[in-house]
């Protein structure tokens, strides 16, 4: 694969974990399609484990999303700014501590969006608590997961 089809499959896998975090966009699609793309044309036993092993990962994600009861979003008040620092906090945290340091981070996010938005630690808190119960656990299980890839997608392409 050349330089160039290498970076906008990683750009893909970039847009798709970022797209996690925003409704309507398919994030964990476009994933799953970058490592489609990016493994027919590496054509390596290497990128075949990893097709197949995104695709159960996504699979699971799915499954356990399904599986998690709903939960009432509205009256919240999830604002953007959030969603940005949720995200943020989850990527740093998963930089800082591989894999596992992304729950903290996505934790930590909606800590500081919520500690600006009330002024005091004990609401962000109370806050930051039904927040996560009400719609951190999915988005969390779907952001963990295009991480995890594209981690496993970087892995494969340095060692190969």
């Amino acid at each position: 694969m050349d330089l160039w089809q290498l970076l906008l499959v990683g750009a893909v896998l970039a847009l798709g974990t970022a797209g996690t975090l925003l409704p309507g966009v398919p994030g964990r699609l476009l994933v799953w399609a970058a490592v489609l793309w990016w493994s027919l044309n590496e054509r390596s036993t290497a990128a075949w484990a990893l097709l197949v092993g995104a695709t159960a990962v996504l699979l699971v994600a799915q499954v356990v999303i399904w599986l998690l009861p709903p939960r009432r979003l509205r009256g919240m008040g999830i604002s953007r700014r959030m969603v940005v620092l949720a995200g943020a906090g989850a990527v740093l945290g998963f930089v800082l501590v591989p894999v596992v340091g992304a729950v903290p981070g996505f934790m930590g996010g909606i800590y500081v969006s919520e500690r600006v938005r009330w002024g005091g630690h004990g609401q962000a808190v109370a806050a930051t608590r039904g927040l996560m119960r009400a719609a951190g656990t999915s988005v969390l299980v779907e952001l963990l997961s295009c991480l995890l890839i594209t981690a496993a997608w970087l892995t494969a392409l340095l060692t190969t």
